[in-house]
């Protein structure tokens, strides 16, 4: 006879089976406001905002939103800045259910149109400064509400524009929601489409759970604590920005310092002023930062978690600050992973310098041939694929995009070149489709800008193939200076040789002011192309 005592240890609670755990992002801010609400959540030039503050706006903006029509499943874009604004809009989008769209402000009208357009939003918030650019596409979109943010000194508005309400006196007028739709993890939070660079942009649907599970893989990765200050002045409509740390800073009571744009002297003041815990940012930020007159002179010990990804991190970049005691943190991943799919252990950092790290802690990554799926050996390059629960539910009203990045065992298939080391470290070699094919030599243009790009007087380097009727493409460079030199491509091939196998030398080199980024640090590769084709 089993003793009752076992029968109850194998027993399930029944009050906990089917039980729907609440992600939703608004109700954790919203705790927080209650248990530390005079506590300033919100470091920003226009004004900070305490924890009450921030859930108190959110509130009174669901309720306007609400009125407006707009419910459970709708979506509501943001187009400006990064601002106080951008964050009071996700959090009012989310207490209602309804997606949150976050537009790159530095789209074309054509793209704008697109992006507005295939994400079907309803309503928009936006800034002055981008006003004009909605009004020439609105006629074309399903928007039916437009709000205008005219209480932000930093983004000064005209509240007599024809066909836009300005929020302020809405804000105002407005009795806070008391209520937040309930979130579980596969339900869509954030609809975010990716920089297309090399191709339209596609909406990546992001859930509840992905923003969730991602805070997970970091929180149990990187040095990160409750009340931490995290740094936020590399674009928030990018996932890396939004969801390295701001996301998870507002959940765990922490303070986040927004600045509407990276300025290196702006940043040191500040990272130095508010002992700024954590932050992320592209490679281009650090290395601007490290002109900065006096940067490892300052007191920035408090700095634990610094992640840099978005592009590859030059070896000499980790090597520079390490040198001082401050430790780059690498990482890869898409908008699709939510970003992070791998990251190097900081105490890694510089005997697998250049490495990517390992799979996060609750993601699987492989590297595949990219014909037959079969996963490679150490050492082979091969397409990155990524599982796990961080990784996007799907894109958005585009099976044909589904169904080419996702396989049958559930594998998302990242289209970036990489390998695994023997320890299991990844390396990525570069994207798929941006690879070079000179007289039948594969080669990789990651592997050739990271040699270039520790040339002295470079401050910055594309390399892209252009056609050639002999060798069907050849390598052609395009690379920004400091102005302390003059470099010749034959300067570039002494330096270089050494290094690199001779098919791999540029053939052809470009001079520019600034080699051609995406607000997210990526290399526009459809820009650096066309300023090859002019060097040739």
């Amino acid at each position: 006879m089993t003793p009752p005592s076992a029968a109850r240890a194998t027993t399930p609670h029944p009050r906990n089976s089917g039980l729907r755990v609440d992600l939703n992002l608004a109700a954790a801010v919203a705790r927080n406001a209650r248990y530390q609400g005079d506590s300033v959540v919100i470091s920003y030039p226009g004004g900070d905002l305490t924890y009450a503050e921030l859930d108190d706006r959110a509130a009174r903006l669901a309720t306007v939103l609400a009125d407006g029509g707009i419910g459970d499943g709708d979506r509501v874009a943001y187009l400006g800045l990064n601002s106080s604004s951008f964050l009071v809009t996700l959090l009012a989008a989310h207490r209602l259910g309804v997606v949150f769209v976050p537009v790159n402000f530095r789209l074309a009208e054509a793209e704008l149109e697109a992006v507005l357009v295939r994400s079907g939003a309803t309503a928009l918030v936006c800034e002055e400064g981008h006003r004009e650019a909605v009004d020439k596409v609105r006629a074309r979109t399903a928007l039916a509400r437009f709000l205008l943010v005219d209480d932000d000194p930093e983004a000064p508005a005209d509240t007599g524009t024809a066909g836009w309400e300005p929020w302020a006196a809405l804000l105002t007028a407005a009795a806070p929601s008391s209520s937040i739709a309930a979130k579980s993890a596969d339900d869509p939070a954030i609809l975010m489409f990716t920089s297309g660079t090399t191709g339209t942009p596609k909406g990546v649907v992001l859930t509840h759970g992905n923003v969730f599970w991602n805070a997970v893989n970091v929180e149990l990765r990187l040095d990160t604590r409750r009340g931490d200050v995290t740094y936020a002045a590399a674009p928030l409509f990018h996932i890396g920005a939004l969801n390295s740390f701001v996301l998870r800073t507002l959940v765990r009571g922490g303070m986040v310092v927004i600045r509407r744009g990276f300025d290196p002297k702006a940043c040191l003041d500040d990272l130095v002023t508010h002992k700024v815990n954590s932050m992320f940012g592209v490679a281009q930020m650090f290395a601007a930062l490290a002109r900065q007159p006096g940067l490892f002179e300052q007191d920035l010990s408090h700095l634990r978690s610094i992640v840099v990804a978005g592009a590859p991190v030059p070896p000499s970049l980790i090597e520079l600050y390490a040198e001082h005691g401050i430790l780059l943190q690498q990482a890869w991943g898409l908008t699709e992973t939510a970003p992070f799919a791998t990251h190097l252990p900081v105490e890694r950092t510089l005997d697998k310098i250049g490495s990517a790290g390992i799979p996060m802690p609750f993601t699987e990554v492989r590297v595949v041939d990219a014909a037959s799926n079969a996963p490679l050996k150490p050492g082979e390059p091969g397409e990155i694929v990524v599982r796990g629960p961080n990784v996007t539910a799907g894109y958005w009203n585009n099976p044909e995009a589904n169904s080419a990045a996702f396989d049958e065992e559930g594998w998302f298939h990242s289209g970036d070149i990489g390998y695994l080391d023997e320890d299991g470290c990844l390396y990525i070699v570069d994207r798929l489709k941006d690879m070079i094919i000179s007289g039948g030599e594969n080669v990789y243009p990651a592997e050739v800008e990271r040699v270039l790009a520790s040339m002295p007087g470079v401050v910055d380097v594309a390399v892209v193939g252009v056609p050639d009727e002999q060798w069907g493409e050849t390598v052609a460079a395009v690379i920004s200076l400091d102005g302390t030199t003059e470099i010749t491509l034959e300067a570039v091939h002494a330096y270089a040789a050494g290094k690199l196998a001779r098919y791999k030398l540029p053939r052809s080199l470009k001079l520019v002011p600034t080699v051609p980024r995406n607000a997210s640090g990526k290399l526009d590769k459809v820009s650096i192309r066309r300023l090859a084709d002019e060097g040739n």
